[in-house]
Formats: structure tokens, sequence, C-alpha cells
């Protein structure tokens, strides 16, 4: 899910770099044919990145919202949530193991005691 998020907000710059590009290029063309002056222009190209830092700040902000109200829904746990229980699976994995290990040597001495029993 946070790669898809990323990958929505990369295209979202994308977009807007892209359309940065278009209105400087079509800002520029007025300028040459004089229908624009060139503080004008810049004026509106500086608006215009402006409104969109504030505008990608808040769409930002929606989308995290958004993605981490999906999350509560799904009742998935968090990276952090997972990476505890991972790391509290191993420490059981690894205490049964030895406490398998433990039993099996126990049961070896065991079945060696009962035999030299036996065998007298």
């Amino acid at each position: 899910m946070e790669n898809l998020l990323k990958k929505v907000l990369y295209t979202g710059v994308g977009l807007i770099s892209t359309a940065s590009e278009n209105i400087q290029k079509n800002i520029d063309e007025l300028v040459k044919k004089g229908s624009l002056s060139e503080d004008e222009g810049k004026k509106v190209v500086n608006d215009f990145i402006e409104t969109t830092e504030a505008k990608r700040e808040e769409f930002q902000a929606r989308m995290t919202e958004i993605v981490t109200n999906v999350l509560e829904k799904l009742n998935l746990p968090s990276t952090e949530e997972f990476k505890t229980l991972t790391d509290r699976l191993a420490k059981l994995e690894k205490k049964t193991k030895t406490t398998a290990e433990k039993a099996t040597s126990t049961v070896k001495k065991t079945t060696a005691a009962a035999k030299k029993a036996v065998a007298k």
C-alpha cells in the first residue's frame, strides 16, 4: 500500500512538473509577443508555483489520511507492529528449538540409562 501511495505522489509531482514547464513556455511566448510584460510573466509563474506547492502539501496530507483510514479499516498491522510480531516469532522459534533439543537430549539419556538398567 505504501508503494501505491508513493507512485500516486510521484505521478502527481510529474504532472505538476509538466504543467509548470508548459506554463513557463506559454508565458515566455506571451512575453515574446508582447502580450505580457516580463514582470507579469514572472508573477504568473511564481503565483502558480506557490499555489501548486500549497496544493501538493494538502494533497499529500489528504492521501496520508486516506491511506491511514484504509489501513485501519482493513485492520492491517503497521510496519512497526509487523516488525514486533516478527521479532517475537523469531524468539519463540528459537526458544522452541532450544526446548526441543533439550527434550531430545533428555530422552536419549533416559533411553540409554534404561537400556543399561535392563542389560544388568
